[in-house]
């Protein structure tokens, strides 16, 4: 499987650029984000009006309501720590381009489309690489909440590595999985984490399956997206 080294290179100079300069991140997020008192909930409310959509109308996910839904999402990144830093950094640079799109794109098919049509789908910087990297973030997520309630004694560095190993580790070099891995000690506890989310065990667990249930049926849509194309989703 090949390591994506030109999307790793970007994301590197993205939080250089944020060390150095205070790097800012698109003022949607910011928005959203400062909005949040109890971020799953919400988030589970926007994946579950996507997935609605997608159950009606199957063949056109308009890109501005799937950028605002992904928008919530990083404030989940930043409760996690520096273990989840280059995935967070990843996500947002992705994203970032993904908002401006709307301003010329209305669906996730128009997207897939102009790069099929330019041979630019794997192109570094391309709008359907990005979009492949948002997928990947939002599956990140989704792993992680399923290894966070798949035990009662489950603590969060094991939920967090297994999530890592299945969705992110086969496409990043070995530097930067063995920075992940090595940030997992840093990580919340369990307690930390509900209290970070404001939330008990029992509210966080329906949030949690409502996150995951809505987002599956998103991530799907978009594999489909390159499977209907011919384009492998090996990268």
């Amino acid at each position: 499987m090949k390591i994506d080294i030109e999307d790793e290179e970007e994301t590197k100079k993205s939080i250089e650029r944020e060390i150095i300069n205070d790097h800012e991140r698109p003022p949607r997020i910011e928005e959203f984000e400062a909005k949040m008192d109890r971020p799953i909930p919400v988030i589970a409310d926007a994946f579950e009006e996507l997935s609605k959509f997608i159950s009606n109308n199957s063949n056109d996910l308009q890109l501005r309501p799937f950028t605002e839904a992904c928008s919530l999402v990083p404030v989940l990144f930043g409760c996690l720590g520096f273990a989840f830093k280059f995935a967070e950094m990843e996500y947002h640079t992705k994203l970032r381009d993904l908002i401006e799109a709307t301003k010329d794109y209305d669906s996730l098919k128009n997207v897939l489309d102009y790069d099929m049509e330019h041979d630019t789908v794997r192109k570094p910087g391309s709008l359907s690489r990005n979009l492949r990297r948002v997928r990947q973030g939002l599956d990140l997520i989704r792993a992680l909440f399923e290894q966070f309630l798949s035990m009662e004694d489950c603590s969060l560095r094991e939920a967090a590595s297994t999530a890592y190993a299945q969705v992110c580790a086969p496409f990043h070099s070995w530097a930067v999985r063995t920075a992940a891995y090595a940030g997992m000690y840093a990580l919340p506890t369990r307690e930390q984490l509900l209290q970070k989310l404001n939330e008990t065990d029992i509210s966080v667990e329906k949030g949690m399956r409502r996150y995951i249930d809505a987002s599956v049926p998103v991530i799907q849509y978009i594999d489909k997206l390159y499977i209907d194309r011919k384009i492998s989703l090996d990268w």
